[in-house]
């Protein structure tokens, strides 16, 4: 099969955002016939005039609709989109010049109906960034990639930066209206009807998370909140390890209670964690900074998560409230 490539990308009130990625794409090796689909989702600082400065640079179709969130504008681009393989990405990542080349050779090489690619922070960066992108994206942490590089039937590909081919959209008809979530659900979805994914290494972005601390504690407690609803529509996606955030800031809140009344080994053995995570986060970004924002990172990712996690949990499973209606935050009207 040739792959005929749509990238397809939602913009809620991100004309910067939208600027820096499509100048991206002008610096792109190798295949350069593809097609962007930018989907406006009821913005009101809109990126058409961003848009517009680009269309004898770049092959790009505008769309306008009103808000109805992520995951059913990234539908409405790919109903709207003339490729055969689309590729989702968020608004506020930047590609690597070498990006297309790496998604087309892994392809060919050994085609999935579903991939997803990992992200990576640049120098340009803040600390803050940095720090977010090292809890996000490190291994000792609840980050990083979800599956190994030889993973194929257990990885699941986050939507900003993630292809599908027409053939698995149009069978599972694409995302759902839950937010976040819809894309380990998607994902979910399409094992279930016989579609293969894979993570493509070489294939990473540079993902600017343009984020404040309240910000990223809101997010990943929405992330604890989603995973238990999954785990009810899902239930043969059920992990011991889900639960791990939770107990984890439960394990440090009592540890720190124990080391006032003279029981210091439990505090002592997070005191190793954090030294491990400090070091391998000063490896990987190579400040001293930014490390120690990361460890605060780490903090607000395992609490924000496990407090989710956590109220959740009890809220579908153990007094079997409906989702949507306990959480309507958690979900848009199509």
């Amino acid at each position: 099969m040739k792959l005929q490539f749509s990238f397809i990308i939602p913009v809620y009130n991100r004309p910067d955002e939208t600027l820096e990625l499509l100048q991206s794409f002008t610096t792109l090796q190798g295949n350069t016939n593809f097609e962007i689909v930018i989907v406006e989702d009821g913005s009101t600082i809109t990126s058409k005039r961003i848009v517009e400065e680009f269309d004898t640079k770049l092959n790009v179709k505008y769309f306008f609709k009103e808000n109805t969130g992520p995951g059913d504008s990234r539908n409405y681009g790919m109903q709207n989109a003339s490729g055969n393989y689309f590729i989702i990405l968020d608004s506020d990542c930047v590609l690597p010049p070498n990006y297309l080349n790496e998604v087309t050779q892994s392809l060919n090489l050994n085609y999935a109906d579903c991939f997803g690619g990992p992200d990576a922070a640049q120098s340009s960066f803040s600390n803050l960034q940095k720090a977010i992108n090292f809890a996000m994206t490190s291994f000792i942490t609840t980050g990083g990639i979800r599956g190994s590089k030889n993973s194929v039937n257990e990885f699941q590909p986050r939507s900003f930066n993630m292809g599908i081919s027409k053939k698995a959209f149009l069978a599972s008809k694409g995302f759902g209206k839950i937010h976040p979530g819809e894309d380990p659900d998607l994902t979910i979805r399409l094992w279930q009807l016989g579609f293969k994914t894979k993570l493509i290494p070489e294939a990473f972005v540079y993902h600017k998370r343009r984020i404040s601390w309240r910000k990223f504690y809101n997010q990943v407690h929405k992330f604890g909140l989603v995973r238990p609803i999954l785990n009810v529509w899902h239930p043969s996606t059920k992990k011991i390890t889900y639960w791990f955030p939770t107990v984890f800031s439960l394990g440090l809140i009592v540890s720190v209670i124990l080391f006032f009344i003279g029981v210091n080994w439990v505090f002592y053995g997070f005191v190793l964690y954090f030294l491990l995570a400090f070091l391998l986060a000063v490896i990987s970004t190579k400040s001293i900074t930014v490390s120690l924002l990361a460890m605060v990172a780490i903090l607000y990712q395992f609490f924000g998560y496990g407090l989710g996690f956590f109220k959740s949990t009890l809220a579908v499973s153990v007094l079997k409230k409906d989702p949507e209606s306990h959480f309507p935050n958690l979900f848009f009207k199509s």
